[in-house]
């Protein structure tokens, strides 16, 4: 089946009805339920699937040997598109690659050139007749490439890309921004957030339109409220002018029909120590639902009031239909990384699940004031566990258990939405990255049944105060010991360890990623040079002579965070009982659970007996009218499955070249449907590549 394109709102409509053959946008469709109605794989013969073709994505060395820059330089998050038999991937340094969509036969390549730095998790496509465009994202840079050729569109923009470090009111020179997950299109705009710090100075979190042909800037709406803007009494009255983050960047979800955006935000700068920036904080860790024509907010709900635990939304919202007294509600389902699913009336934010408002102590740190009460769903119940105990630790080895109850009994506890502490571990549980994440859920329009994976584990986090006259140290303290450490141990391979780095980078090499960013960590525009030189210096000697300069009155805050940590056992496994990692099915009519599996394994534990321990997993499921499952998503067994949607049980399951951290994607082409997942690992101490693999049913003789 091909698109016929008369107009963009006829493009719209037939990319719906198309969804089932092609997988036009991220999510499937601008509803992000990935789902598919194909049936040709179905449980009578999923086992029969073999691979079809594969792809390796991986980016020649650059110029001059060295390593390969981008997406933290390991792995891949994509999820790819399918459009008229063409499969669109991305590389992990951006690259963006046509593949014949039957065959996985080169089409075309594109590269910018720029070393792609940050996840890189889709493009998005829009048509207007014979205009057929493929926006991707580079950095800070959203380029328009030709679908059918790769070759940027000169008349968008500047030279075929527009600057997200643009248009925000701000010195442009001193923003960092990068958008990791792709917009949405409607009609001839396309509506996009974007990833950037979360420690002070940073840049605001603004959803901006774009037009899709021109590339000029048609609306944004301030997540940060300006005066005379609702919401703008939940901050401190200057906050509009300096704070930051509050920002969109796991992706959005669209209406078509009735010309609504939904936008899931994350917390505001600074994370775990708000200070500065006093209040709720609208519309920080909300659901926003904005007119997609104009960016008017129509309503929105916030999650969590005056985030200090880094609680993001961390997924796509996604739009589903219910059942609700004999008739069919349309309604947005967004998860969480604290475990729960919220489900609201799309036209009104009317909750279709009764919240309740629960009371949670006070902060201890000076100068903080934590949000008095809490919102949570009274249903589902959450899907990841909420309270550590004495009784929840690891029982693996009576050595494990022995140390994991010496280090419970150090740790401050007592559920969610405890506040951090200075000079003691609060337990953050599930941990900083979820239990949901950014692999998003997946919904069956046939039962109603939402299927999230889920992270289980308990992590801990606490604060500490910072030297007011400031060395090179005392910098890497305040900006980069929050993910690094303070002892520059990192959590490799998602966080590099800094002991050691003059060996691995030249000076050059570690100010260039400071100033722009790689991978998670984004950059650092508003040092200044010498604070610049001071924090190098340390990095590449670990002398701390040389003074830095203090920060300006609204960054130069009392206390920083020291660094998220995996309650972990002395052997690198999760120091509770298992699951380590679930996947859940959801009856969003009745809120009741189908059914709830271990997901993953350790490939060592598995070997002893041990299979049955799920393990942290990251990227999501689909769902398809053959009354499948299909997830790669767990870290170390580089597995990749299909369950029976009904029951959860496994049906067929294989090994891919590396971890799957990523969503699959399904098509059809030439009357043959094809499953397609991307392989990278990089979320694991094993090896990385970037290879797509193509699964299908073998071919008729």
């Amino acid at each position: 089946m091909k698109f016929r394109h008369a107009t963009v709102a006829v493009f719209a409509l037939v990319a719906l009805r198309a969804a089932d053959v092609q997988w036009p946008a991220y999510g499937g469709g601008p509803e992000g339920i990935r789902y598919s109605s194909l049936k040709q794989v179905n449980g009578s013969n999923v086992r029969e699937l073999r691979v079809a073709w594969t792809y390796d994505a991986m980016d020649p060395a650059p110029p001059g040997g060295g390593a390969v820059q981008g997406g933290g330089g390991r792995g891949l998050q994509t999820s790819p598109l399918v459009v008229d038999g063409v499969l669109y991937a991305i590389s992990p340094r951006s690259r963006v690659i046509a593949l014949d969509a039957a065959t996985g036969k080169k089409l075309w390549t594109w590269d910018s050139g720029i070393p792609g730095r940050a996840p890189n998790r889709g493009a998005a496509y829009w048509a207007n007749g014979n205009d057929k465009r493929i926006f991707t994202a580079v950095n800070n840079f959203v380029y328009a490439l030709n679908a059918k050729t790769g070759v940027p569109i000169p008349g968008f923009g500047k030279d075929g890309r527009i600057d997200l470090h643009e248009d925000l009111g701000r010195d442009p020179a001193r923003q960092s921004v990068a958008l990791t997950t792709p917009g949405v299109v409607y009609k001839d705009l396309y509506i996009v957030g974007g990833r950037m710090s979360e420690g002070l100075p940073a840049s605001p979190g603004d959803i901006r339109a774009y037009d899709a042909r021109s590339g000029k800037l048609r609306w944004a709406f301030h997540t940060i409220p300006h005066p005379g803007e609702y919401g703008y009494e939940t901050w401190p009255k200057d906050a509009w002018t300096y704070s930051g983050a509050a920002n969109s960047w796991p992706g959005l979800a669209l209406d078509v029909n009735r010309g609504i955006v939904y936008v899931p935000t994350g917390s505001a700068a600074a994370d775990f120590y708000g200070a500065n920036r006093v209040g709720d904080n609208l519309f920080s860790s909300s659901l926003v639902a904005l007119e997609a024509g104009t960016g008017k907010r129509i309503w929105h709900f916030q999650v969590v009031r005056h985030d200090i635990w880094d609680r993001d939304l961390p997924s796509p919202p996604t739009l589903v239909s219910v059942r609700r007294d004999g008739q069919v509600v349309d309604a947005v389902a967004q998860t969480t990384k604290h475990g729960v699913v919220f489900l609201f009336d799309r036209t009104n934010g009317k909750p279709l699940f009764p919240i309740e408002y629960r009371k949670y102590p006070a902060s201890t740190v000076d100068g903080e004031v934590a949000a008095g009460t809490q919102p949570l769903p009274v249903k589902p119940a959450p899907f990841a566990r909420q309270l550590l105990t004495e009784d929840m630790l690891t029982k693996r080895t009576p050595e494990a258990h022995a140390w994991a109850l010496e280090q419970f009994r150090t740790f401050r506890g007592g559920g969610q939405f405890i506040p951090l502490s200075v000079g003691a571990p609060t337990i953050v549980f599930p941990g900083f990255d979820g239990g949901a994440e950014w692999g998003g859920s997946a919904f069956d329009p046939q039962t109603g049944l939402l299927y999230v994976n889920a992270n289980d584990l308990p992590w801990t986090g606490e604060l500490a105060e910072v030297t007011p006259d400031m060395s090179g140290r005392d910098l890497y303290l305040k900006e980069c010991a929050s993910c690094h450490r303070d002892d520059l141990s990192g959590d490799p391979p998602q966080v590099l360890s800094l002991v050691g780095i003059s060996a691995q980078r030249t000076e050059a090499e570690i100010t260039g990623v400071i100033r722009q960013g790689a991978g998670r960590m984004p950059g650092y525009p508003n040092l200044g040079p010498r604070n610049l030189r001071a924090l190098v210096q340390y990095l590449m000697t670990g002398e701390s002579r040389a003074p830095a300069v203090a920060a300006e009155p609204q960054f130069n805050l009392k206390y920083r965070f020291t660094g998220y940590r995996r309650f972990y056992d002395p052997d690198g496994y999760p120091a509770v009982v298992p699951p380590w990692g679930t996947l859940n099915a959801i009856n969003l009519n009745t809120g009741e659970y189908a059914w709830r599996i271990p997901l993953g394994e350790y490939p060592e534990l598995a070997a002893a007996g041990r299979k049955d321990t799920g393990s942290e997993n990251y990227g999501g499921p689909i769902v398809t009218a053959g009354g499948l499952v299909f997830i790669g998503a767990t870290n170390f067994d580089s597995k990749f499955r299909a369950f029976d949607k009904a029951t959860g049980k496994l049906l067929w399951e294989t090994t891919l070249p590396f971890a799957g951290n990523t969503t699959p994607v399904s098509y059809e082409v030439g009357g043959r449907q094809f499953i397609v997942i991307a392989a990278g690992g990089g979320r694991n101490r094993g090896p990385s590549g970037a290879t797509y693999v193509a699964f299908a049913l073998p071919e008729s003789k």
